[in-house]
């Protein structure tokens, strides 16, 4: 006798939900418990919307010379940004905060050349100084922004917890951003929808997935058109302005952090570029232009709208 359990939630800014199963309802109720109390923890710990996390003090320590020492944690997912940073030769890069006050989206204005680049001034992974457990932002105004990995690394942590709570299998869907950690309890995948960008409500395609990570970049959620140009919020760190792309890209990937990492990054590079890294990495990927071309390795092939 196995019990399958499915619930919706918000966290992050996100409709989120899970699904898991295990040999009991007791079981599935505290892992899927477990699971939501760590995206919670998350959320609270590393939110740039809350006053009192822990982003928001590093970012206070901007200009302190002594910097803010961090834990274990934190500092894992710093060695992690680093890592990305250096792999996508600076294009995912953490230290942009700085960037976001730069476009008003809502009301569609546009940051001066000035603007730019007093902003570009304090974005630049290779300026902070990093030696684990200190953390020093050598300039005022500098800004790191988890948001990047947080929201990744939480599916994969939340899988755990499930897991280690008792679940035997399921998946943890934050606002798009997937883990997967076993099978149904019929040893079949789970059949993800994957959101299409450009037709709101519509799933694009679906994948079969028995384990691993899964998320998705895209560049719809916010923007605005000036002068025939669609202007979105995927910004370049080294020009502060949005980047020649395609729609939204999704990949697959043994962890949700790594997946999301490799979609932004090939986003960041461009339309060209983007797909012939993603290519060069061997990933399992889908994309979709803004012309609503589909494209993408094996997988784009084998999903199923």
């Amino acid at each position: 006798m196995t019990a399958t359990l499915k619930q919706t939630f918000s966290a992050m800014g996100s409709p989120c939900s899970l699904q898991l199963w295990a040999w009991d309802s007791g079981t599935a109720q505290r892992a899927a418990a477990a699971a939501q109390a760590e995206v919670a923890r998350l959320e609270q710990r590393y939110s740039r919307y809350r006053p009192d996390s822990l982003t928001q003090r590093i970012n206070t320590c901007a200009g302190d010379p002594d910097g803010i020492e961090v834990d274990a944690e934190t500092a894992g997912l710093l060695d992690y940004a680093a890592l990305a940073w250096r792999h996508s030769d600076g294009l995912f890069d953490l230290s942009t905060g700085s960037l976001r006050r730069l476009w008003d989206f809502r009301a569609g204005q546009l940051p001066t050349p000035a603007q730019r680049e007093a902003a570009l001034a304090l974005v630049g992974w290779q300026r902070l100084i990093w030696q684990a457990p200190r953390l020093i932002l050598p300039q005022p105004g500098m800004e790191i922004d988890l948001g990047g990995v947080v929201k990744e690394y939480a599916a994969d942590a939340a899988a755990a917890q499930a897991r280690a709570a008792g679940a035997r299998g399921g998946y943890i869907d934050l606002g798009g951003d997937l883990r997967v950690f076993g099978p149904q309890a019929d040893g079949q995948a789970w059949s993800i929808g994957i959101r299409h960008p450009l037709q709101p409500g519509k799933v694009m395609a679906h994948l079969q997935l028995r384990s691993g990570g899964l998320a998705t970049s895209g560049t719809m959620e916010r923007g605005f058109h000036h002068q025939g140009e669609r202007l979105h919020h995927l910004l370049s760190p080294f020009t502060a302005w949005p980047v020649a792309t395609l729609a939204s890209i999704t990949v697959v990937a043994p962890q949700c952090l790594v997946a999301g990492t490799a979609a932004t990054t090939a986003l960041l590079m461009g339309a060209q570029a983007g797909p012939a890294w993603l290519q060069a990495q061997e990933a399992h990927w889908l994309g979709i232009t803004e012309g609503g071309q589909r494209c993408g390795s094996a997988l784009a092939r084998q999903a199923a709208a």
